[in-house]
C-alpha cells in the first residue's frame, strides 16, 4: 500500500475512534468492566499516533478546539518522554507528573498538560460525562483570566490550571459518593426493619459500587499524596519562574503545597465517608448473618425436640407392641392388665422425654470460663486457678471458690479455649 493511501486509512480510523464513541454502558457491563469504566472513560487503543486536544493561551482564551498534534510533535515540544504520554494517553491509574517543563496530569477524566503559558486538555477517550467536561472548561477558562497577584493571593499561571483540574476532580468525587452513597443508606434503614433477599441483592450491588468508588477515591489521594512527599516535584512546578530564569530551593514550595494539601485533605475525607459506609455493609452483614444463624439453630433445636418426643413415643408403644402379638403372656385373663400395661408405656414414655430434654438442655448451654459444665479445658489446667476459657486470662474466684463471670486478666496462651458452640 502506498504512504498516502495508509495515513488516510489511519486517519479514517482515528476519526471514528473519536467522533463514534461506543454507548454508555448499562449496570452490569458497568459492574463487570472493572476499574477502567469506573472511571468515567474506556480504555484507549495504544497505537494511535495522534492526539486531539484542546488548547488555551495565557489570557485563557481558546486557540485550538479538537487540534490533532502528532505523539513526536508533542514529545519534541514540550520536552516529554514517550512513557509520559502513554501514562496520559492509555493509562487508568491517576497521575502527576512534573516535568522541567511541564506538568502532565491524568485523574479521573481530566487529562491536562500545563506549561507556563499554556494549558492543553486532551480529549478523554470514550467519556460519558460530558456536563463535567463543560463544568471545568468554564472554571478553567475564568481562572486563567485572572492576573497573577500575590498581593490579593491570585497564583502563577500553571497553579491556577491545576487548581481547576483539582476542583473539578474533588466536585466529581464528591457528586459520585452521594449518588452511591444514597441507595446504600436506604438499604441498610430497610434492612433494620426487615430482612429481605431482594434487599440482600442490592446491598450486593450497591457495595460492588461503593467498593469501585473507593478503590477511585483512594488512587486519588494517593496520587495527591506521593506529590506531597516529593520536594523536588513541587519545586519544579514553579513554571513561571523557572521561564523567567528563577531557581528554587527544593524546601521553598509552601503555595503549591498549602494548595495540593487542602485538596488532600477533600480526597481523605471522601475515602475516610467511603471507608465508613463500607464498614457499616460489612457490620450490617455480619449482623444478619448471626441473625440468620439464630434462626437456623432455633429451627434445628425445634427439630431436636420434635424427634426426642417421637423417641419417647416409641419408646412407649414399643412394650405395647410386645404384649399386641398374639402369644400367651398369662395377662390376658387379668382385669388391671391393660390399666397396668397403659401406665408402664406412659411412664416409660415420659421418662424418655425427660432424658433426652435434659441432655439436650446441657448442650445448648454455653460456657465463656473454663469451670462450666461443658468447657473443655482439662481439670489440670483448672486446677491452679485459671479457669479461663476463650479468652486466655484468669477468672476472678467467686463466693465458693470458683472463677466468677466477671474481669479477665492475664493472657496465658497455655490455656485451651473453652468455648462451646450453640446448637
Amino acid at each position: 500500500m502506498p504512504p498516502r493511501t495508509e495515513n488516510a486509512a489511519i486517519n479514517s480510523l482515528q476519526v471514528n475512534y473519536v467522533e463514534a464513541p461506543p454507548p454508555p454502558p448499562d449496570e452490569n457491563s458497568q459492574a463487570s468492566a472493572g476499574f477502567g469504566s469506573s472511571l468515567g472513560r474506556i480504555m484507549r487503543p495504544a497505537n494511535e499516533l495522534k492526539m486531539r486536544c484542546t488548547e488555551l493561551d495565557e489570557h485563557g482564551n481558546v486557540t485550538l478546539v479538537s487540534g490533532e498534534f502528532k505523539k513526536s510533535e508533542l514529545i519534541a515540544k514540550y520536552g516529554l518522554l514517550p512513557r509520559d504520554l502513554r501514562k496520559i494517553d492509555s493509562s487508568l491509574l491517576p497521575h502527576i507528573l512534573v516535568r522541567p517543563s511541564a506538568i502532565l496530569i491524568n485523574l479521573l477524566n481530566l487529562r491536562v498538560l500545563l506549561k507556563h503559558n499554556r494549558v492543553l486538555v486532551f480529549d478523554a477517550y470514550g467519556t460519558t460525562d460530558s456536563k463535567s467536561q463543560s463544568v471545568f472548561m468554564y472554571d478553567l477558562d475564568l481562572k486563567l483570566r485572572q492576573k497573577e497577584s500575590p498581593a490579593n493571593g491570585t497564583l502563577a499561571y500553571e497553579f491556577r490550571a491545576l487548581e481547576a483540574v483539582l476542583i473539578s476532580v474533588t466536585l466529581s468525587l464528591e457528586k459520585e459518593f452521594e449518588g452511591v452513597s444514597e441507595p446504600v443508606v436506604r438499604v441498610l434503614r430497610e434492612l433494620e426493619e426487615d430482612i429481605d433477599r431482594d434487599k440482600l441483592r442490592y446491598l450486593l450491588i450497591y457495595s460492588k459500587k461503593l467498593g469501585s468508588f473507593e478503590q477511585k477515591a483512594r488512587l486519588v489521594r494517593n496520587a495527591l499524596e506521593e506529590l506531597l512527599e516529593a520536594d523536588d516535584d513541587l519545586s519544579a512546578m514553579y513554571l513561571t519562574e523557572k521561564a523567567e530564569g528563577k531557581t528554587r530551593e527544593d524546601d521553598d514550595h509552601t503555595e503549591v503545597e498549602m494548595l495540593l494539601e487542602s485538596y488532600h485533605k477533600v480526597a481523605d475525607e471522601i475515602v475516610q465517608a467511603a471507608e465508613n459506609l463500607v464498614s457499616s455493609i460489612r457490620n450490617t452483614e455480619e449482623i444478619i448473618r448471626a441473625i440468620l444463624d439464630a434462626n437456623r439453630n432455633s429451627l434445628m433445636l425445634l427439630d431436636l425436640k420434635f424427634s426426642i418426643s417421637t423417641l419417647s413415643i416409641t419408646a412407649g408403644t414399643f412394650v405395647a407392641a410386645l404384649y399386641g402379638m398374639n402369644l400367651k403372656n398369662f395377662i390376658e385373663e387379668s382385669d388391671f392388665g391393660f390399666y397396668g400395661i397403659s401406665g408402664w408405656c406412659t411412664l416409660f414414655g415420659v421418662m424418655v422425654a425427660a432424658y433426652g430434654l435434659t441432655k439436650l438442655r446441657k448442650v445448648q448451654r454455653v460456657s465463656m470460663y473454663g469451670h462450666g459444665p461443658n468447657s473443655m479445658i482439662s481439670r489440670e489446667s483448672r486446677g491452679g486457678g485459671w479457669g479461663l476459657g476463650a479468652w486466655g486470662g484468669r477468672s476472678i474466684a467467686g463466693p465458693h471458690g470458683h472463677g466468677g463471670g466477671g474481669g479477665v486478666g492475664i493472657a496465658r496462651g497455655d490455656c485451651a479455649p473453652g468455648v462451646v458452640r450453640r446448637i
